[in-house]
């Protein structure tokens, strides 16, 4: 994906209470660290930002123009709130052009598995290292038609050109198992064994 752009101003109040006013004033507190420079206190703006997330993903590269300065980043953490579902809270990674990173991409499945299987998946996104302008939205695995005693692991991946795996190459992603029986299901739910009696004394 190629970096989207959007203007950041400087924080100059820390806290709680400052935060609250940030997003207030329809931005969102964010900082800046990366390559070993002191971290920059930026407040984005909330909608534009909210937007980026929503057509690009958490791993979203933008450029940021700072007062008269640019920075190329890495969206790294998005905090959104538990209940209200707002955005209170953005860590951005600093990054070079034709620099590579290693990010969390989201594993999309397609198609449905054989007749009579049950597919348990382990894993829902793998750590792959990419360029920093070229990471992949997803990765999409189609599971149309697998029959049971099937399993795939992280090395069976299909990666977009370009990027390595990070995440250990025999990690299950899925499997699928023969589905259980109506009969095997009603077993299943078999009364418990009967309380011992007492003597009476």
């Amino acid at each position: 994906m190629s970096e989207v752009r959007l203007a950041a101003e400087q924080r100059t109040e820390f806290g709680k209470g400052a935060a609250r006013r940030t997003r207030r004033a329809g931005k969102i507190p964010a900082v800046l660290y990366g390559h070993g420079s002191d971290p920059k206190h930026l407040a984005l703006p909330a909608l534009e930002f909210a937007r980026v997330v929503r057509e690009h993903g958490h791993n979203a590269v933008i450029a940021l123009d700072i007062d008269s300065s640019s920075e190329l980043a890495l969206t790294k953490t998005v905090t959104t709130h538990p209940i209200k579902n707002y955005i209170e809270h953005v860590d951005l990674l600093l990054v070079q052009r034709g620099e590579k990173v290693t990010v969390e991409v989201p594993i999309v499945l397609t198609g449905e598995p054989a007749a009579a299987t049950l597919l348990t998946q382990d894993l829902t996104t793998v750590q792959v290292e990419a360029d920093a302008l070229n990471i992949p939205e997803q990765i999409e695995y189609s599971i149309a038609g697998l029959a049971a005693g099937t399993q795939v692991h992280a090395s069976d991946l299909l990666l977009p050109t370009g990027s390595t795996l990070a995440t250990d190459p025999e990690a299950m992603v899925l499997a699928v198992n023969e589905a259980p029986s109506a009969a095997a299901m009603e077993g299943d739910t078999g009364e418990g064994a009967e309380p011992e009696a007492t003597e009476e004394g």
